[in-house]
């Protein structure tokens, strides 16, 4: 009996998860990417290991999500992460009085947290602003975002997995009844066009996914919203450090390597392939940073980035798997079967993303194939090039 077939449109985090998982269960997987693996949003995240203490408060579905998944990961995947931690610091009486809310909220989420004194929180982590007044550990994490998404591609690979990269798809294949049947693909050195059949095919490009499912007549209420982040030269702190406020532009920065890295903005624009950088918001951004740790100001630039997030328009039809991400079945969103689209989500919830989608793939081919990535240690991303395609 022949394996089921399925091709991935997008390497990104979501699609190489999603490879990894679909590989466990015994099906013949092919991800197909115009670029290298991570090549869009995937590669551009500042690289948090999201605890879930930013969402606690007003997004508690998400939070519990992100604390789960962020122990999954630090267990599965260890050699990418680093388990570094974090603060929430209160910087003027306003974010004092949020953190009532912020404690009872990580409460709700098992979500563990310890209050520290403004000395304490200085003890640890010496170029704080000296005027903290308020400060809360928190099991944030950080990870270096192409090897994460290098493990689960090798892993992936590993279990038969195909990656046909720098392969760009040009439109969907449909039969007579207006249902998916593959991909047409440009491989884009050899500069030929390929077809591609597979008994499902999911859409896994992120704040891209709107320009596949109008491929086949489908679609998806996304709301594609880049922001900007801004690194530094020198690594000032060994944790990552939050305003202890509801979400806003800058409430983050972090550690990545040797560099820090703050973010982040939010802004909606036109073309995804190209996304401007605005000076406004990079100056918003350093003024952000400074106000966490002013000892930021003796660092120097070293770059300004960008990644763009696939966010979903509220109300929209389709297949909610969590208020942070969802499978659309566009059989029952369009009419239009052998298709589905994920999106939305974070990095940190990448394995969550894929066990979800892949549960509904296989329910589409009459499957009932638990998933195993929960407990199933990743090889190194450095096998990735190894490993024969």
């Amino acid at each position: 009996m022949s394996k089921p077939s399925v091709i991935i449109i997008g390497a990104g985090f979501t699609g190489v998860a999603t490879a990894h998982d679909l590989a466990l269960r015994g099906c013949d997987v092919t991800v197909v990417e115009r670029g290298p693996i991570a090549n869009g949003t995937s590669g551009r995240t500042h690289g948090l290991l999201h605890s879930g203490g930013r969402y606690a408060v007003k997004d508690q579905e998400s939070a519990i999500e992100c604390i789960d998944e962020n122990m999954i990961l630090r267990k599965i995947v260890p050699s990418v992460i680093e388990p570094n931690g974090g603060l929430f610091v209160a910087l003027n009486e306003k974010d004092v009085a949020y953190g009532e809310d912020f404690i009872a909220g990580c409460e709700a989420c098992h979500i563990p947290i310890d209050e520290l004194t403004p000395k304490q929180a200085l003890d640890m982590e010496p170029n704080l602003n000296p005027g903290v007044l308020a400060a809360f550990t928190i099991p944030d994490g950080t990870f270096d975002p192409l090897r994460l998404a290098l493990s689960f591609a090798a892993t992936a690979r590993k279990h038969g997995s195909r990656f046909l990269l720098y392969h760009e798809v040009k439109g969907l294949l449909m039969d007579g009844q207006g249902n998916v049947t593959g991909v047409k693909v440009l491989d884009l050195p050899a500069n030929k066009e390929l077809e591609l059949h597979a008994d499902m095919v999911v859409n896994a490009t992120g704040a891209w996914v709107g320009e596949i499912t109008v491929m086949a007549g489908a679609h998806v209420p996304i709301q594609p919203t880049p922001g900007i982040m801004v690194a530094f030269d020198r690594r000032i702190s060994q944790r990552v450090i939050n305003r202890l406020c509801p979400p806003a532009d800058g409430d983050i920065v972090l550690p990545q390597r040797r560099m820090m890295v703050i973010g982040t903005t939010s802004f909606t624009a036109e073309n995804l392939d190209y996304i401007p950088i605005i000076d406004e918001q990079i100056e918003l951004m350093l003024e952000r940073a400074y106000e966490l740790s002013p000892a930021l100001k003796s660092t120097k630039l070293r770059g300004i980035y960008n990644a763009t997030r696939p966010l979903i328009g509220s109300g929209a039809p389709g297949r909610s798997v969590a208020r942070t991400f969802k499978c659309f079945d566009h059989k029952e969103t369009d009419n239009v079967d052998g298709f589905v689209t994920i999106t939305g989500g974070k990095a940190t919830t990448l394995r969550a993303m894929a066990e979800k989608t892949t549960d509904i793939v296989l329910g589409k081919l009459g499957l009932n194939i638990p998933c195993q990535t929960m407990d199933y240690p990743l090889i190194s991303y450095r096998e990735f090039y190894a490993l024969n395609n």
